[in-house]
């Protein structure tokens, strides 16, 4: 029979889309189940054939606890803001909302035909204002929370309050930007201002002066994971570190119980490395150092508060504001351009440039309070301001950086300062010095050491032991126009929040998407932007006057922002008088299978962490972790193509000439090779881009071979397979087995269309099984014992294989199975319809079709998944190997159940054994039941 793959999708794609097959109810007795993909982001390109491995694991696992009878929660949506539309936006003019429209379609278009179960009906768009309104409710909760460390939990603002009023600052433990000591007194009589003013100190969402990537370029704000070798990934523009105002969310917060929760979660633990390295806790001491004729002081955080009386110099990172208050005039020039040099690296370079040591003297020293030597106090880059306090007391002897740093700077900058020859250079020389012998710790190990010096540094009331972590908060603003505006205000310079009444506040239209003529965010383009506080509505901002009428906030927030909650909209999406309903929320629970990218390991996985705790604090939902379980799929490969120009000219060698000549790799199309192979089709590639067309090829053998080379498909590297066109040549059920049977999950590996075929070639002989020639014919006969063993080992083969995540084993048993039933010319009724089942969270479309020609007129995806039955297995028969003085000579095929004397009794009776032994008897019998027998003569 024809396996038409094309009628056959378009038609239960269809089906399914008309009777909403996959729509999930919130209230069933039946147990939920969610699974869900990483929210992908809608680019122009589409669709290649490696974005859907992660999201037909995700649809097989989906449709498998369907099959068990779980109520399956399976959503898809879209984090539709962000910079890539934006930047179309600005050059083409278009409006960023048609461009992520086009986008959606088209990712729409290309999952729909892939067959995916999801439930469309609930599909979000984190552009749609619908989505943003409770995005921006959140932040509004997180600015009216601050975090108590007594409860270890985020409260209502309202309670910080009212301690203020009672009690001041006393008995708080709260987590702050700055310590802050008032009496009850004291807050009662401060103006309305300076009580806003110390509520930011507090504030889950707060607004500060930070070091930020800033591109002027593209105009905003970059996180670190958009910035690449200094420049903005998008569009190679220099990136800078700058100063300034922005919203951030304080995640620092939650630090530790971010560190904790890792625990019982059953992610990759490369993934868990990952965020505790980023959460980054550390046990230590602060220590405050005095300096040498000023009345500022220097307060360090270090891990080895035991390693002081090493200390012999000290470092600032360069933003640190202490710098300009210890910079001598002699110094400052050079430090300044150290300063400048430094801000156009990112956090992230300094981090990673471990060998190279840079930095500038300040001219100023320290006073080691343990040993009284004086220590010369330097700016570095490897220094950073967000960890610890911006400031390092430098141990050469035990830290290979200080000792790189003290050998490079230290010697040289001893001598031409005046009047401080009293420092021995030895002391930034060798690695074994320490100045003073510590010899209040001599002796100890090293915790007991590291106990006595807290406490004496604590004796001595210039420290305290503490605790610390790398992490920073949150940077939440962008200086973009496709983004989510902050529903904020400003009067006298202080922020304030709009109501809840008045939410969502939409994003303006503007007429231009680039800063304004005074440096202000796109939002400054609006004519339309301003809050009149009395009538609670968005007004001109001509109207302005700081009195009634007020600017409001310009920065949007961050791409980040709907993708920390929406796994919690896709519970109740049209829910218009809450993010989520309690009870569905309730229902449905934590996320208890996740597939996506390690990629979002310290992004978006720490902040909807984050942001679901908080929720929880607040009562709004009941699960501390958003994610249960987690898997990182891996990439799919794509073969790239070469051609190579010999250098200095415009000849081109075939890859076996290139040995003798000095040639340069150039990427060209896959679809310029001929059928797959590694053959340049030559007319192809001189009309592919007018600088070819004249090219000389040089051939071999009258062909022209590329070389070749598997890398991460991209549509740069000219490698991209579209599923659109496997979908039409081999079908969508074909794609997703090909893609499971690559390989395992979690790895990445090479894509090569000529595979398909053999998946292909499958798909027809499992669906012949189903025909007799041109006619479906089935028996309702009894299946034999033989027919039961492949299918029960096949059922028992896949549901250990899903379980784990092997979807690549489980299409070899398919295949394996499909050939043993051929040759049996199985077509029993009771073996074929419980394999389609058992093959269609793979194939779902084929299994479709085999299961309405069986009769049935329901979907096959709710059908009860077979259940594996081991006495199928169970032989009835045993071929015992039989030997003679230990030599085996034949196998003897008796039943199962026998016992060793009924073994023996038989075998003494069969020919080939009188025949053995020739007229000897035995002179002893060994018999293992269900192993062997051997007798020795």
């Amino acid at each position: 029979m024809f396996y038409d793959h094309q009628s056959i999708e378009k038609k239960w794609q269809n089906f399914w889309q008309e009777n909403q097959t996959y729509k999930t109810d919130n209230t069933t007795d039946k147990p939920k189940f969610y699974v869900l993909d990483m929210f992908p982001y809608p680019s122009g390109a589409g669709l290649h054939v490696g974005h859907p491995l992660g999201y037909i694991a995700s649809d097989i696992y989906a449709r498998y606890k369907r099959h068990q009878g779980f109520n399956v929660l399976h959503p898809i949506g879209y984090d539709s803001f962000g910079l890539p539309a934006e930047q179309y936006a600005i050059q083409t003019g278009q409006h960023p909302a048609i461009t992520t429209e086009e986008n959606i379609t088209r990712y729409e278009q290309q999952m729909r035909k892939i067959g995916f179960s999801f439930d469309w009906s609930r599909e979000v768009r984190t552009s749609d204002a619908s989505f943003y309104k409770w995005t921006q409710w959140i932040f509004l909760q997180l600015f009216d929370s601050w975090y108590n460390k007594s409860t270890d939990k985020a409260e209502p603002i309202s309670e910080l309050i009212r301690h203020f009023e009672e009690h001041g600052t006393q008995n708080l433990s709260a987590v702050q930007s700055d310590q802050l000591n008032f009496t009850a007194e004291e807050w009662r009589t401060a103006s309305n201002l300076d009580q806003q003013d110390i509520l930011l100190n507090y504030r889950l969402a707060f607004r500060a002066e930070t070091t930020v990537n800033w591109c002027p370029g593209l105009g905003t704000v970059l996180a670190n994971d958009e910035v690449k070798d200094g420049k903005s990934e998008r569009g190679g523009f220099p990136v800078f570190q700058k100063k300034m105002m922005q919203w951030s969310m304080r995640i620092t917060a939650y630090s530790e119980r971010l560190l904790q929760g890792l625990n019982d979660l059953d992610w990759p633990q490369p993934l868990k490395d990952s965020q505790e390295y980023w959460i980054g806790k550390s046990q230590g001491a602060q220590v405050t150092f005095e300096v040498e004729d000023s009345a500022e002081k220097i307060s360090v955080f270090t891990t080895r508060p035991d390693t002081i009386f090493g200390a012999t110099f000290m470092v600032l990172a360069p933003e640190n504001p202490l710098v300009k208050n210890f910079t001598i005039e002699g110094q400052k020039e050079e430090v300044e351009n150290y300063i400048e040099q430094t801000s156009k690296k990112t956090e992230r370079d300094r981090m990673s440039d471990v060998k190279n040591v840079s930095g500038a003297f300040t001219g100023a020293f320290a006073l080691n309070p343990f040993t009284n030597q004086k220590m010369p106090v330097y700016i570095s880059d490897y220094v950073l301001m967000g960890y610890g306090t911006g400031a390092v007391m430098a141990v050469p002897a035990h830290d290979d950086r200080d000792h790189r740093f003290a050998k490079k700077f230290c010697l040289s900058i001893i001598n031409v300062i005046e009047n401080k020859n009293d420092i021995q250079e030895e002391s930034f020389d060798s690695k074994d010095s320490v100045c003073v012998n510590s010899e209040l710790l001599n002796g100890l190990k090293y915790e007991e050491a590291k106990s006595l010096i807290i406490a004496e540094i604590e004796k001595k009331k210039i420290g305290h032991g503490t605790t610390n972590y790398r992490q920073r908060d949150a940077i939440f603003s962008r200086q973009r126009y496709w983004g989510e505006p902050v529903p904020v205000y400003y009067k006298e310079g202080m922020p304030y929040t709009l109501p809840v009444s008045v939410l969502p506040l939409e994003l303006p239209e503007v007429e231009k998407y680039l800063p304004t003529e005074d440096g202000d965010p796109p939002l400054g383009n609006a004519k339309n932007f301003a809050w009149d506080e009395m009538n609670e509505k968005i007004v001109s901002t001509d109207l302005i006057d700081d009195i009634n009428i007020f600017p409001i906030e310009l920065s949007t927030m961050p791409g980040w922002a709907g993708s920390s909650w929406y796994f919690l909209r896709y519970m109740d999406p049209k829910n218009d008088g809450s993010f989520c309903a309690k009870e569905i929320s309730d229902y449905w629970g934590q996320v208890d299978l996740y597939i996506g990218g390690s990629e979002h390991a310290t992004g978006h996985l720490l902040y909807s962490r984050f942001w679901n705790m908080f929720l929880k604090d607040r009562g709004y939902i009941n699960h501390d972790e958003p994610f249960k379980k987690l898997i990182n799929q891996g990439m799919i490969l794509g073969m790239s193509a070469f051609v190579l120009r010999i250098d200095g000219t415009n000849q081109y060698v075939s890859k076996g000439l290139a040995k003798d000549n000095k040639v340069q790799k150039i990427h060209v199309d896959v679809s310029l090779l001929k059928g797959g192979t590694d053959e340049l089709d030559i007319e192809k590639f001189k009309n592919w881009r007018a600088e070819y067309e004249n090219a000389e090829l040089i051939l071999e053998e009258g062909k022209f071979i590329t070389e070749r080379e598997v890398e991460k498909m991209s549509k740069s590297k000219y490698n991209v397979v579209n599923p659109d066109d496997i979908c039409e040549e081999y079908g969508a059920d074909c794609l997703r087995l090909y893609e499971m049977f690559l390989g395992p999950l979690e790895q990445s590996k090479p894509w090569n269309t000529q595979g398909l075929s053999g998946v292909y070639g499958f798909l027809k002989k499992f669906f012949n099984l189903y025909h007799n020639e041109e006619r479906f014919e089935i028996s309702e006969e009894e299946p034999t014992k033989a027919e039961y063993k492949i299918l029960h080992t096949l059922i028992k083969k896949v549901v250990a294989d899903i379980a784990n995540f092997s979807f690549n084993t489980s299409v070899s048993s398919f295949m394996i199975a499909v050939n043993e039933f051929q040759k049996l010319k199985t077509n029993k009724r009771e073996i074929l319809e419980a394999l389609a089942i058992v093959v269609s969270p793979y194939a779902p479309h084929i299994c479709e079709e085999l299961w309405r020609n069986l009769g049935h007129t329901n979907s096959i995806e709710f059908e009860k998944f077979p259940e594996f039955e081991e006495k199928y297995l169970i032989e009835d028969e045993f071929h015992y190997p039989v030997s003679f003085n230990g030599k085996m000579k034949f196998k003897l095929v008796l039943p199962s159940d026998l016992t060793a004397s009924e073994i023996e009794e038989i075998a003494l009776k069969e020919d080939r054994v009188i025949d053995q032994l020739a007229g000897n008897n035995p002179k002893k019998i060994i018999i293992v039941p269900k192993k062997i027998i051997n007798i020795v003569f």
